[in-house]
């Protein structure tokens, strides 16, 4: 302490502003500069020297250089704020926080054809099964022969194996696509199927083509006692829905008789982790009348897989719609 008390004397000598607070160090550096020759343009020693009592700099913590620092700049920012001035510290303006931007509604972000189309369908009206057929035909706004498509919401719960509906219907007047059949079967059902109209017939030539991975069919119609060769290739056909399955008819000993009904018009459907149906009907070109008799089929055999488990209404809703068409409400006439 004796030496600090010499130092203090020292620098009221010299007049420099110093008290007890202050450490040695930061007294020597005082002295130092007190001493040492002042130039002509720059500040005094005097002036340099003098330490200011009520700030002392602390190597770390909330009394640090760097501390300080940013707790001035952070005074700067809430005077600005107040002020309303929305420039930032280098002088740029700031990306200043506004409401955001409204939302179109979503018929507004449609294409010109959609909202054209959109016109004819009154959300807020159910309409009967023959309307809906007919509006749906006039609201496609696809420049292709677009797909009718019917989707139905029902009251079951997939989960439930009884209630997991799966099945298939004979539209009379098809889908209008040309379906490819390829059938895997024994020799002796060649004949018969090509005749039926099987567009690839094979047993080794089948197997050949799955090790390579070659898909080019839409319906693989098998044998019962073909099926088991088939289980090696679950993973390659069953997420293309391609897997035999005899609740589809897909799995049958009447080969011909299976490639006929597939030809002709034969559709499976099945409802989907939310509850709900989806099938195409047909396509536009296809007219009303025949569109309505297809979907009457497919409501006739729907309203067959009701679940004997189901105690209320089985069909909760229906929908219909075009390839990239509008929705129409149908009034649910199976419940």
């Amino acid at each position: 302490m004796a030496k600090k008390a010499d130092l203090l004397a020292e620098a009221q000598k010299l007049g420099l502003e110093v008290t007890e607070k202050h450490t040695i160090a930061q007294i020597e550096a005082a002295i130092a500069g007190a001493a040492a020759p002042a130039p002509a343009d720059v500040e005094t020693v005097a002036e340099v020297a003098t330490v200011e009592e009520d700030v002392v700099v602390a190597k770390a913590g909330k009394r640090s250089a760097k501390a300080l620092a940013e707790a001035e700049a952070k005074a700067e920012k809430e005077a600005r704020k107040e002020s309303g001035d929305t420039s930032s510290v280098d002088g740029e303006p700031s990306q200043a926080k506004g409401p955001k931007p409204v939302t179109r509604p979503l018929i507004e972000r449609r294409g010109k054809a959609y909202r054209k189309a959109a016109e004819l369908v009154d959300a807020s009206t159910l309409y009967s099964l023959e309307d809906a057929v007919e509006i749906a035909s006039k609201t496609s706004p696809s420049k292709f022969d677009a797909s009718v498509e019917v989707h139905v919401r029902l009251n079951v719960d997939p989960r439930q194996a009884d209630q997991n509906i799966r099945a298939t219907v004979s539209l009379p007047h098809g889908t209008g696509k040309t379906i490819r059949v390829a059938v895997f079967a024994p020799e002796a059902d060649h004949k018969a199927a090509s005749a039926a109209g099987a567009d690839f017939v094979g047993d080794e030539e089948m197997i050949a083509q799955l090790d390579k991975e070659v898909i080019d069919f839409d319906v693989l119609i098998a044998t019962p006692q073909y099926m088991p060769r088939l289980g090696k290739y679950a993973r390659l056909l069953g997420p293309r829905g391609l897997m035999p399955n005899p609740k589809s008819g897909s799995v049958a000993t009447d080969v011909a008789k299976a490639v006929s009904e597939a030809k002709a018009g034969k559709v499976e459907y099945r409802v989907d982790k939310q509850a709900i149906v989806h099938l195409s009907i047909g396509k536009v070109s296809f007219g009303a009348e025949k569109l309505t008799e297809n979907a009457r089929s497919f409501f006739d055999s729907l309203l067959s897989q009701k679940p004997t488990s189901i105690k209320g209404g089985f069909v909760k809703s229906i929908n219909m719609s075009t390839t990239q068409g509008p929705g129409i409400k149908v009034e649910n006439f199976l419940s």
